[in-house]
């Protein structure tokens, strides 16, 4: 039972999760076979102010533009 796990920053519409979901669905099904039904997939939205890589959050650097 194949298993996507994805962590995005906040901001994105329901329509375009949902459409990411599909889309991963999709590709799984396509890459390894795995019957539709068997694919989960999992979308974790993050605030931009609690992701930080290099010591500057997401919220930072669009802050900075």
């Amino acid at each position: 039972m194949p298993f996507v796990d994805v962590t995005l920053a906040e901001g994105r519409t329901p329509e375009q999760i949902r459409a990411l979901q599909h889309e991963l669905t999709l590709a799984v099904v396509r890459t390894v076979g795995s019957p539709i039904e068997n694919v989960r997939v999992v979308v974790r939205e993050v605030p931009p102010t609690h992701w930080a890589a290099g010591d500057v959050t997401i919220a930072e650097r669009r802050e900075r533009g």
